[in-house]
């Protein structure tokens, strides 16, 4: 499940699974600068000029590839089908 708070923001929203109960929370890297939470994990997305940060938020050993999925259909309802995933910030 996705929910979005404003349709003005699209680039920012949190990714649910109902099974697992962890959230991925969705943000614009350049419009917030939040920093990583302790014993959280956190990707990178690039699609074109765009860059977009995931980080879980409740994350206990949880498998990377249902984490890896979620950010993926995320991207898949923005409309980035071109999407690549990063582990570290792609910039470095």
């Amino acid at each position: 499940m996705i929910s979005i708070s404003n349709a003005d923001q699209l680039k920012v929203g949190t990714i649910h699974d109902r099974r697992s109960k962890l959230k991925v929370k969705a943000f614009d890297l350049f419009r917030s600068r939040v920093k990583q939470r302790e014993g959280e994990v956190r990707f990178f997305v690039t699609a074109g000029n765009e860059t977009l940060a995931f980080e879980t938020e409740g994350y206990k050993r949880h498998r990377q590839l249902l984490i890896l999925q979620m950010i993926s259909r995320y991207c898949m309802y923005l409309g980035l089908m071109e999407a690549q995933i990063h582990s570290t910030y792609p910039g470095l």
